[in-house]
């Protein structure tokens, strides 16, 4: 890897120093394009949702807030950890899997509000997706420039299984989480990212594709400035805050960890936990399993689905991504999968990756007028609105 991929803070002239909340208003303008996008695309799958819901006589909230995951969460957030399901086949279902942001946040919410803890849900993940879309924006903006912030949140606005976005899950609390600790981290703000990765620690258990990030560009870091100076000790002194982020970015997965060893009197209780809703690591095979047990044109298609994930991954290695940037999406596409759970679930799970969609956003913009990347995107936008409505309405989870 080079300097350039290793790099974490640009070089900038020093400017004067501003009010935080001058700063706040200007980064808020600075953004307003990218959030204005975002939330235009996902009101569209919203109406889309709403209008196929409608014709169809169901209701349309409960697909957002009352079903699959969501119903866990509120469970947990009404009762605290205490439920379990037997499944026909004796397996157990505990709600220990799922982790406790989320459900603390509906609870709160919830609290000081008339909402429901569905509707408590709700208004988390649509205001998180608010500053998911803020965040991808500023990482897309400090890596290129702002044209590319705004259509790489629109991007993300538009990706297959937005729709999850509009839903009381957690992939858009912990994108929000993600895109601003890896902000951070380009900025050189280490302990705010290390604080971050802790509350994304809390949320899911793909935090530890945060963790890696930040873990791996230190470790890096530390070991060609100990070639440069062959001196531990000032580099140890000089990169002290990047080493105390990198030391508290795991202490909120941890402690939920432990939580459950404790609760169950395990120390790989959490891990048989996640075993038993069939999430546990197999390194592909079920992966593998699945696409043989498919007929040929099914299977091949998944195939060139999987080519162009590749693709997108090996651009992002061409695009000289910087290192932790590189790090995260990388690991969020393998902890994906390589894991036993249901296939149907795993492009959500891989929706936090969000640096994946960086080189379709350059390229877009390559094209010869703003309409036509507008258009383009208005296309994928129209195209994402039909294919989640289409998905909310069905019988499977997402």
């Amino acid at each position: 890897m080079s300097d350039h991929q290793l790099r974490t803070r640009t070089p900038a002239d020093p400017a004067p120093r501003t009010p935080d909340g001058s700063r706040a208003a200007a980064a808020f303008r600075a953004a307003a394009p990218a959030l204005a996008v975002y939330a235009a695309v996902r009101a569209l799958g919203l109406l889309a949702f709403w209008a196929a819901a409608s014709a169809a006589g169901k209701d349309p909230l409960g697909p957002l807030s009352g079903r699959w995951d969501s119903v866990w969460y509120q469970r947990i957030a009404e009762n605290g950890y205490r439920y379990t399901v037997t499944l026909p086949d004796g397996s157990v279902h505990s709600d220990l899997a799922f982790f406790p942001l989320l459900p603390a946040l509906e609870r709160a919410v919830s609290a000081v509000t008339p909402l429901t803890l569905g509707g408590a849900g709700l208004l988390v993940a649509w205001t998180a997706g608010l500053l998911a879309a803020w965040g991808i924006f500023a990482v897309g903006s400090q890596l290129h420039r702002r044209r590319t912030g705004v259509v790489l949140a629109a991007l993300w606005g538009v990706y297959p299984t937005a729709f999850v976005q509009s839903m009381a899950y957690t992939e858009t609390l912990f994108t929000a989480l993600a895109a601003w600790a890896l902000y951070a981290v380009l900025k050189g703000r280490w302990i705010v990212a290390g604080a971050l990765c802790v509350l994304a620690g809390l949320t899911r258990p793909s935090a530890a594709a945060l963790i890696a990030a930040l873990a791996i560009t230190a470790a890096v870091t530390l070991v060609r400035e100990y070639r440069e100076e062959r001196r531990a000790g000032p580099v140890l002194r000089r990169n002290a805050r990047m080493i105390a982020g990198v030391a508290l970015a795991p202490l909120g997965w941890l402690a939920y960890v432990v939580f459950v060893a404790v609760r169950e009197g395990s120390p790989v209780a959490y891990f048989d936990v996640q075993a038993q809703w069939g999430n546990n690591i197999d390194g592909g095979r079920a992966l593998a399993a699945f696409i043989a047990g498919l007929p040929w044109p099914a299977a091949l298609g998944l195939c060139a689905a999987l080519g162009l994930l590749g693709w997108l991954v090996v651009l992002c290695v061409r695009q000289r991504q910087p290192l932790p940037v590189l790090v995260y999406a990388i690991t969020i596409v393998v902890i994906s999968l390589i894991g036993a759970g249901y296939f149907g679930s795993r492009p959500r799970l891989m929706m936090p990756a969000f640096p994946l969609l960086l080189p379709p956003a350059v390229a877009l913009l390559r094209l010869r007028t703003t309409g036509r990347t507008a258009a383009a995107l208005a296309a994928l936008a129209c195209a994402s609105a039909a294919y989640g409505a289409w998905t909310l309405l069905g019988a499977g989870p997402p």
